[in-house]
């Protein structure tokens, strides 16, 4: 071997030899390099990214023998991978605002998880039954962080997100971004039911007089190398990094105090407590100082809050005091006293001492209300926004967009308001040149943009202008005015074709998107997209809000637009369109649909036979909420339209399935019944399932006026619900080895799944096309063996008596069923005395006895006009009875029990005279005997009343026989008269009860 190669070799033995891939992060522990790492002054990766890294190798599913999918394993790999990442936080020394800043919710939520895990925190419990005073600091503060972290990420939020501009769509991407999303929500779901428990958790923690100790990476190395020394090192008071108690108050007071502004929207009294906590951080503040190591507040949005706390709620103290303009702007939006903010708004124009951000959210108030139907605000707002323009103007900012809009049909009053506005803002005398400048250009200006010559001398010949425009510029000015050539005035032409709009001028774009976001008038949208991309064509505008939610199945094929300009127009339109469906403001849905349509004829058919498709449903719903109501049926043309949707074929055309489903409860509803059991093509059976149980619930209806026997589709029906209320039971093998059974899940063999049928039938209306799938309903909860009492419907004998498998149906979820499909029918038709009997059953089933008797006499009063007539039988069967007595009984009401018995085919003597022997009855006993009219338990009482010494209400029960009309040598007419009249006063005096 040479000398040189001798030390090569010895130079490279020298050197740490660099691990293999799949133990680098074992590598970084053993050698210690993370600390190393995170000591360089621009660690690349950053330590943020570290933790996602570390995290995301942690939660990375395996895979098995069989190719499937299995949770992270709990091995020493993953243990080591969340040590390093709680190092990392460790390092940063757990500062929510770095950590909230650079990862995501999920990854954060994971991270502190963690935390509480090491800490000791025993998986399950609830924080609010834990007593922080009690833990060890450093599993307390575990707790707070978490706690901490909840709410912050719940108020966050609450505060509306501009998204990211993505690049060029991609699938894989489009589809990771919406799993994180999903994600997100359902971690925010939790969080925010546990909010109240969050707050109590911190709430507590104000009381503690301790310090606290947080995690540190050397406290995390004692737990990496003997787990067993837990309760001594780290959990002494010495270890970890100390947090003294003022600084964790002073955190914990800010966070809650944001907690309670954000739940202030909701209900105002909670602005008080927000408040207290706001001002006592910066009591805090004061007292700690800013060298303070744990305890970072941003002062300037804590000034902010504390500003806007002084205005939703005044101290007590300062009552005496004058209003500062803050409050008196709030007072007189509360008041709808308008016309003084104008007044301040003038004022504040000579003093500038409202930012001009606070002027604009007014604005922006004022014109939501207008928007929600408000027009006598139409004229505020032009006001209001004359009046910030005004302010701008002297400031030497732009004018805003809003203030171009609203002076597009100028007229005198606008032009005298906005001169004395002008008039009022400067002081002549004192102003200096450049705002006197500013104050002569914008009227000049105002001038050129106006068509109208008098209203051009209007101002021309105003004192202000004559003051601050020397003579030459104004005669100049004028002369300019009255040589130039008419031009046409584009707000009142009239618009032949959608691309016939002119773009504006340019503007600021974050002025543009805002406009963009609040405006429902397809051909300004159109106006504000050409302006945006002729200042910029990278960027993807369809993405500025997210809220505007176009379905996944459009989704691909309108990003698939190549021309950016048109893309945009397309999502957008189709995005409020929607929304403005969903909210119910057809009008405006409409023109935005009429406006897309439009817009993709000229080159998708695709796309236009998508928006067809949206105009229909849009039609349905628009004549569902008006003439509809009243029962009007639907033109023609509707229905005929709505049948070419159901027999469409084109090939390649995205569809929603809430389309379908739609106009298939339309046909029912508007009773169809022909064309859907004759005349639906054989093909849409097959492929359209939402057809395939209209077509069985409409011949179902057809044919139950037949014999039993020819009632085909009523076991097809049933069999086709059997099979969508079925389960599929599948066996897990968990953590420690046992194999569970699941059967929790629904039915992939059924022609639908149970939560989509639900769905369907919640948008029926038809009385007997509810009735027949409640009935079936019912039916299929009968057929339970375990079942005891049977729950009664209308037409339940159509139904098979049994099932070949019970053990396939999921009964619990049937269950449920009937009570949604109950609780819906009774929405539509709360007088449905078939319904109200099924809902009492209900109750009698669950024994809520009181409320099963409330639905039983509910039944029977809206049949028979609150009792005036006589209940009929078929209501008040022998069951009904029988049930109301037992309800009676179990509520201890016993001389009720002895009345109800009367009202049997055959009177039930043995349960009346038990009942009567009862001494504990819960009910009025003697006052009702006036209700009975059988004259052999009125002797009975008399008898039983002279065996107990009960000589007054023996009296009463003698008075009650005497009466003529119960006489037995009575004509039988009299006698059932004399019945009726007693029936129609105890159900009555049973109602008001009950009721």
């Amino acid at each position: 071997m040479s000398a040189e190669a001798a030390d090569r070799e010895a130079a490279t033995s020298s050197r740490p030899c660099t691990p293999p891939q799949t133990c680098w992060f074992e590598f970084l522990l053993e050698e210690s390099l993370l600390e190393k790492h995170l000591r360089k002054p621009c660690p690349d990766p950053a330590p943020v990214q570290l933790i996602v890294q570390f995290l995301e190798q942690a939660s990375k599913p395996s895979v098995n023998e069989q190719n499937q999918v299995q949770p992270p394993p709990d091995n020493k790999r993953n243990r080591i991978l969340k040590l390093l990442a709680l190092k990392v936080a460790a390092h940063l020394k757990w500062d929510l605002d770095i950590l909230e800043k650079s990862l995501s919710v999920p990854v954060l939520n994971m991270l502190l998880n963690e935390l509480l895990c090491i800490s000791k925190v025993p998986p399950g419990t609830k924080h609010v039954d834990m007593d922080l005073a009690t833990l060890p600091p450093t599993t307390a503060m575990a707790v707070l962080l978490y706690n901490r972290w909840a709410i912050r990420t719940i108020v966050q939020s609450s505060f509306p997100v501009k998204q990211a501009k993505p690049g060029p769509p991609q699938l894989s991407v489009m589809n990771q971004m919406q799993q994180e999303k999903e994600l997100t929500e359902n971690i925010l779901k939790v969080l925010k039911e546990q909010a109240a428990d969050s707050i109590l958790v911190l709430e507590a923690a104000l009381k503690l007089n301790k310090d606290l100790y947080v995690h540190t990476m050397r406290t995390l190395d004692l737990l990496a190398v003997e787990p067993g020394m837990v309760n001594g090192e780290t959990e002494s008071s010495t270890a970890g990094l100390k947090v003294k108690t003022e600084e964790m108050q002073c955190q914990v007071c800010y966070d809650l105090g944001a907690a309670y502004f954000q739940q202030g929207s909701t209900n105002s009294a909670v602005y008080e407590n927000a408040r207290e906590k706001f001002f006592r951080t910066k009591e805090l503040i004061a007292e700690i100082g800013s060298l303070s190591l744990h305890c970072t507040i941003d002062e300037k949005r804590l000034a902010g809050y504390c500003q806007a706390c002084d205005v939703l709620v005044p101290s007590s103290d300062s009552t005496s005091q004058q209003l500062t303009p803050y409050s008196q702007v709030h007072i007189c939006l509360r008041s709808g006293n308008y016309q003084e903010i104008i007044q301040i708004f003038t004022e504040d124009n000579l003093t500038l001492s409202l930012p001009v951000q606070f002027r604009q959210s007014v604005l922006r108030e004022l014109f939501q209300k207008a928007q929600q139907g408000n027009e006598a605000l139409d004229e505020i707002c032009f006001k209001v926004c004359a009046c910030n323009t005004v302010r701008d103007i002297l400031e030497g900012r732009t004018i805003s967009v809003q203030f171009n809009q609203l002076f597009l049909r100028p007229n005198k009053e606008k032009i005298d308001f906005l001169l004395e506005v002008c008039s009022r803002s400067i002081n002549l005398e004192k102003a200096s040149e450049s705002l006197k400048g500013n104050m002569a250009a914008f009227l000049k200006n105002v001038c050129l943009g106006l068509e109208d010559l008098q209203y051009v001398f209007m101002i021309s010949s105003h004192e202000l202008f004559i003051t601050l425009l020397k003579d030459e510029e104004r005669k100049l000015l004028v002369d300019q005015m009255r040589k130039r050539s008419p031009r046409v005035n584009l707000c009142i032409k009239p618009v032949t074709s959608f691309y016939d709009i002119p773009a504006s001028a340019s503007v600021n774009i974050g002025q543009l998107e805002h406009q963009l976001i609040l405006s429902v008038d397809p051909w300004r949208i159109r106006q504000i997209l050409i302006e945006l991309h002729g200042m910029t064509s990278e960027r993807q505008f369809w993405t500025v809000s997210n809220k505007w939610e176009v379905p996944s199945v459009y989704s691909g094929v309108i990003l698939g637009i190549k021309d950016n300009l048109t893309r945009d127009l397309v999502y957008i339109l189709m995005a409020k369109g929607l929304h403005c469906s969903t909210v119910k403001d057809f009008s405006h849905a409409k023109q935005l649909f009429a406006a897309c349509l439009e817009l993709v004829t000229e080159f998708s058919p695709k796309l236009r036979q998508v928006m067809l498709n949206e105009m229909l449903l849009l039609d349905i719903h628009t004549h569902e909420a008006g003439t509809g109501q009243a029962g009007e049926r639907p033109p023609s043309d509707l229905i005929s339209r709505v049948r070419g949707y159901l027999e469409m074929r084109l090939p390649d055309i995205p569809l929603r399935q809430v389309i379908a489903e739609e106009c298939v409860a339309f046909m029912l509803n508007w009773r169809e019944s022909e064309y859907l059991t004759l005349q639906v093509p054989a093909f849409l059976l097959q492929s359209n399932p939402y057809v395939k149980l209209g077509q069985l619930l409409a011949a179902t209806c057809k044919e139950l006026p037949g014999p039993k026997e020819s009632r085909r589709t009523a076991k097809d029906l049933w069999e086709v619900v059997v099979q969508i209320c079925s389960v599929s039971s599948q066996h897990k093998r968990g953590n420690d080895g046992r194999v569970s059974l699941i059967k929790q899940r629904e039915s992939t063999l059924g022609i639908m799944y149970r939560s989509e049928l639900l769905s369907f039938i919640k948008k029926l209306r038809e009385p007997l096309v509810l009735t027949i799938i409640l009935s079936l309903f019912v039916k299929l909860h009968n057929v339970r063996e375990d079942i005891v009492n049977d729950i009664t419907a209308e037409h339940i004998s159509i139904w098979p008596s049994s099932i070949p498998n019970l053990q396939s149906v999921d009964f619990e979820a049937v269950a449920i069923t009937v009570k949604e499909l109950v609780r819906y029918t009774l929405s539509i038709n709360p007088n449905n005395h078939s319904w109200l009997i099924i809902q009492a059953d209900i109750y009698f089933a669950t024994n809520q006895y009181s409320a099963a008797l409330h639905y039983y006499l509910q039944a029977g009063a809206v049949c028979s006009d609150f009792f005036n007539k006589a209940v009929p039988p078929d209501v008040y069967t022998d069951q009904v009875i029988k049930r109301m007595i037992k309800c009676c009984s179990l509520l201890n009401c016993h001389t009720q029990v002895a009345i109800l018995c009367q009202f049997l085919r055959e009177i039930d003597y043995k349960t009346a005279f038990k009942s009567l022997q009862e001494q504990n009855s819960h009910d009025a006993m003697d006052s009702y005997y006036d209700y009975i009219w059988d004259v052999t338990i009125l002797e009975y009482l008399t008898y039983l009343h002279h065996k107990r010494g009960e000589t007054d209400k023996r009296q009463i029960a003698i008075k009650a026989i005497g009466q003529t009309e119960l006489n037995a040598s009575n004509p039988e007419e009299v006698l059932q008269l004399a019945a009726q009249r007693r029936k129609k006063k105890f159900l009555q005096a049973m109602a008001k009860l009950y009721f």
